[in-house]
Formats: C-alpha cells, structure tokens, sequence
C-alpha cells in the first residue's frame, strides 16, 4: 500500500525534527571542541534520553514485561548501539557534520544486508537499485578523489578517511540494530525500547569515561554550551519522536527525516564554519533523496 500523504503539520514537524537531530550533532561536535571527549558526550546524551523518556513511559503507564529472549536482544542492542554512538560522534569530532551523516546514512543498505545474513530475509528490489546511487552519492559528498577540493585522491583520503571509516562503521552498527529491533523486539512499545537503550548506552559510557581516566567536562563556555545543547536536543527529538509523531499519523522512522544530513551540512556551515563545494552538494542530496525514496516506496 502506498503511505498516506503527510498533512501540513506532520510534514513540518517531521522538518523540524530532522533538524534537531541535525543540531545534536553540531552541538557535540562544538562540545567535542572544547574539551569533552566522546565517551563523556555519549553518557550525557544518553542518560538525559533515557530520564526524559523513562518518565514518559513511567506517566503513560506503560507495562514493561520482556520475556528472557527479549532481554537477552535488549542487551545486544543497547550493547551496539553505544558502539554506534561512540563510532558517529568520533566521526563527527574528525569530519565535517554533514559528511559525517551522509556516511552514516548508509545504514539502510546495511539493515538489508543483516535482514539477509542473519533472518535469510532477500533485500527488496528497491534497494538493490538505491545501492549504486547511495555508493554513488557517498563518493561525490566525501570527494574520494579529491577533484573537488584539489587535494588528490591520497590526501583527501589522509584527511577524511578515519572519520570515514567511524560513520560507516556507526551505520553497519545501526544497520544491524535495525534488524534485530525489527526481527526480535518489534512487540516492545517503541518509548519502553528507547528508554532501555538509552540507560544501558548511558551506564556503559558511563563505565568506559571511567576506565579512561573519568569524565572529560568542557575546558570552555562553548564546551558546556554545546553539551547541554546536545544533551537537551537529543532528548527532545526523542520526546517528540514517541509523543507528538503518533498523534499526527506518522511512524516514527518517516523518510522525511533523513533530511538531517542536508539540514546539519546547514548548520554547521552557519555555525562551525564548515562547508562543502558544489559537487559535494549534488552527492549529498543524491543520497538523501535516494534513502527518502527507499522509505517511501510502496510496500
């Protein structure tokens, strides 16, 4: 069936909350700047999240029942995706925002490949087609050869390919979440998830700023700024993620959102400075508009 068509009021929304995504990762990369390391940046997030959406659960009285199978893949998944936390903020502290999640974006290739590795689910034709176009994309945004910015293939590779690597990483991470979430904990009501994910990503942040030494706080009024901002926008998109989006009829993974990469690349060129050329916009609207496309194509 083809998805009903979005009123007005979703569609804004839905905008503006791609943008605070957006703006989660502008904030961290500001704290990441100013002395907050990523570990402590992912415990503040996480456990912020977690409050604010434990308390949702706990006011709408929501029943947490799990059976040992879904404990059991609730810590997988909590377990995956501090790794996946862990891997986008590194990213974003060593590449631009925008390219950061545009990388990142390619988790929806990676959710089919483990749909197919793990459940033996074949990958829609759909996405066997966007796969060129998301590879395609990705190459333009991230400048591989290094013709857009006049570096050269080697040099340009020696300036991003880390941070890269930690996005793509982060999107085979989540990509993998997807699929378990989908395949194993899909009868959990979404805020219950959300809240457990969070508090185990929290704690095991928690465990690993301490194993290094300890929390790494900001070394300048930025560095607060831009924690609290994260902190706050993370947990308000969520929010409004599980409150306001099915009021309006719209599931909570709605394609608009894949927006937040052309909405981050934005925000941090108004607010980090960081911009990218002509061809690296052609890339990233390539690979928005091709991950939009795979969400919204018709069951």
């Amino acid at each position: 069936m083809t998805p009903p068509a979005l009123s007005t009021k979703a569609f804004i929304t839905l905008l503006f909350l791609a943008c605070l995504f957006g703006a989660n990762h502008v904030a961290a990369r500001v704290a990441l700047d100013h002395g907050v390391d990523v570990t402590t940046a992912v415990a503040a997030r996480s456990l912020a999240t977690a409050l604010v959406v434990g308390l949702l659960v706990a006011w709408s009285r929501i029943p947490i029942a799990l059976d040992s199978r879904q404990r059991r893949f609730m810590l997988a998944i909590g377990l995956l995706v501090t790794v996946q936390s862990v891997w986008l903020y590194s990213s974003v502290a060593l590449i631009p925002v925008g390219l950061a999640l545009l990388a990142f974006n390619s988790y929806p290739l990676w959710a089919a490949f483990a749909s197919w590795l793990l459940y033996r689910h074949a990958p829609p034709r759909a996405v066997l087609i966007a796969m060129p176009l998301i590879l395609a994309g990705l190459a333009l945004a991230l400048d591989l050869t290094g013709i857009a910015t006049g570096l050269g293939a080697q040099a340009q590779w020696e300036r991003i390919g880390k941070g890269v690597a930690y996005a793509v990483g982060a999107g085979a991470t989540f990509g993998l979440v997807l699929a378990l979430t989908q395949h194993e904990v899909a009868a959990l009501d979404g805020r219950v998830r959300t809240a457990i994910t969070m508090a185990i990503v929290g704690v095991l942040a928690l465990a690993g700023a301490w194993a290094q030494g300890g929390l790494h706080w900001p070394n300048a009024a930025a560095g607060w700024w831009g924690l609290v901002a994260l902190s706050v926008l993370y947990g308000t998109a969520f929010t409004m993620l599980f409150t306001l989006l099915p009021k309006l009829g719209v599931v909570g993974n709605s394609p608009i959102l894949n927006v937040e990469p052309v909405a981050a690349l934005g925000m941090a060129w108004l607010v980090l400075g960081q911009s990218v050329t002509p061809m690296q916009l052609v890339g990233a609207l390539l690979v928005v508009g091709t991950v939009m496309g795979l969400g919204l194509r018709r069951s």
